[in-house]
């Protein structure tokens, strides 16, 4: 189980069963939103209960994102009819366990740093 909120504590959630696909995504909407490239986990959208509103951005016809219209805190990604809802991993309490599996959209990462580790990458989202 994982639990997490927004910066200011409007919203929290709580992330039941395993965590899927910890990854990295350096496309320019995600650093754009986030400041940075963005980390998240997949969680199935039945495992997940969140409270206090949450504002979605339709970003893309494929995808929207998930923030609090209070702090700002972006902490949900979700496909279009995507069973799963991708969760912000620097919103989540506590140690997490997890380790990064994948770093996504690395064509499209931002030139004033580069990706080390030994993580893999793939230039879009496979």
């Amino acid at each position: 189980m994982y639990q997490g909120s927004c910066l200011c504590g409007s919203v929290t959630f709580t992330a039941r069963g395993a965590a899927r696909d910890p990854a990295a995504c350096h496309c320019s909407q995600c650093r754009k939103q986030s400041g940075h490239f963005w980390a998240a986990m997949q969680v199935p959208d039945a495992d997940l209960s969140v409270t206090g509103e949450v504002r979605w951005y339709a970003a893309t016809p494929a995808a929207r994102r998930g923030f609090c219209p209070t702090c700002g805190s972006f902490l949900f990604w979700k496909g279009r009819d995507d069973p799963d809802t991708g969760i912000a991993l620097g919103a989540l309490d506590g140690p997490t366990g997890l380790t990064l599996a994948r770093h996504i959209f690395v064509a499209d990462k931002g030139d004033y740093y580069e990706i080390h580790g030994g993580v893999p990458q793939e230039e879009q989202e496979t």
